[in-house]
């Protein structure tokens, strides 16, 4: 296993313990010098905080770790491709390398919509490495949502549709 999937593993188990949690199954992991350094985990539930997303979560904490805004010389792993306000957040912090598993054809600013992260009107250019372990990355959403549809619908009350 290279070091890409490896990292991505902990991505996808920081996304489990969301999903046990009742949130949106995405996880975040940065790496620095082959180490990591923050992990992450969507929270918006739970914080009720749009903002709670697993990679302003992990920026969050590594900031912290390193002691500095910047971020040089880090990968970030995330289990779904980052949304506008994360991969704004990825180029101010100045993370080099992005590597996620599953697109997001409905929010995706890593490529799918529009690749924030390598538009060279920002002073800043990410490398992306798309699509590692993205089955079990998009897996773990898929599964997610049908098992909360399924939920929905199980509760939904006979006398609902008079």
């Amino acid at each position: 296993m290279d070091n890409d999937q490896l990292f991505m593993r902990m991505a996808i188990d920081e996304a489990i313990a969301a999903g046990k949690k009742g949130e949106v199954p995405i996880g975040a992991v940065i790496v620095k010098d082959g180490e990591v350094i923050a992990k992450g985990s969507n929270l918006r539930e739970t914080k009720q905080n749009a903002l709670a997303h697993a990679e302003i979560i992990a920026i969050n904490k590594a900031c912290e770790e390193v002691g500095f805004w910047r971020l040089t010389e880090c990968t970030l792993y995330v289990t779904l491709e980052p949304c506008q306000m994360c991969a704004g957040a990825i180029i101010q912090s100045r993370i080099d390398r992005v590597v996620f598993g599953a697109s997001d054809p409905k929010a995706g600013c890593a490529g799918s919509l529009y690749n924030l992260l390598q538009d060279n009107r920002f002073n800043h250019y990410v490398d992306i490495e798309s699509g590692v372990l993205e089955h079990d990355c998009s897996h773990l959403l898929k599964d997610f949502f049908k098992e909360l549809r399924l939920k929905k619908k199980e509760s939904k009350s006979p006398n609902d549709n008079i």
